[in-house]
């Protein structure tokens, strides 16, 4: 009985062989040559494989397009704090001044006109 190995699965085992962070175009031929994966069986599959590390937590993004194990990093260098983003973007909606707002997109109804 042949055992299929997923995408990530594969990746992993490169990655604790090279023992640091790899660009992911050279994984991702890593992986494809270690699958056997026709070129263009390859294309169409190359998305779920990056969505697919972006979601596995045994992994990591770093700079420059480079992933590694997440458990060769401490926290502080993996984590991004995504709570400040909707803070930034209400603090700008706020400091919008009223009368710029007046008249735009916005239609006034008379009280009396019927609909």
């Amino acid at each position: 009985m042949t055992k299929t190995r997923s995408m990530t699965d594969v990746a992993y085992d490169i990655m604790l062989e090279q023992k640091n962070a790899i660009p992911f175009k050279k994984l991702w031929e890593e992986v494809i040559a270690d699958l056997k994966l026709e070129p263009e069986t390859a294309s169409e599959k190359i998305a779920q494989f990056y969505t697919d590390m972006t979601l596995d937590s045994r992994f990591t993004s770093l700079k420059e397009n480079k992933w590694d194990l997440r458990e060769r990093h401490r926290f502080e260098e993996v984590y991004v704090d995504l709570g400040n983003f909707d803070e930034d973007e209400d603090e700008e909606e706020s400091e919008l001044d009223e009368e710029e707002l007046e008249g735009e997109n916005i239609h006034k109804v008379d009280e009396d006109e019927e609909y």
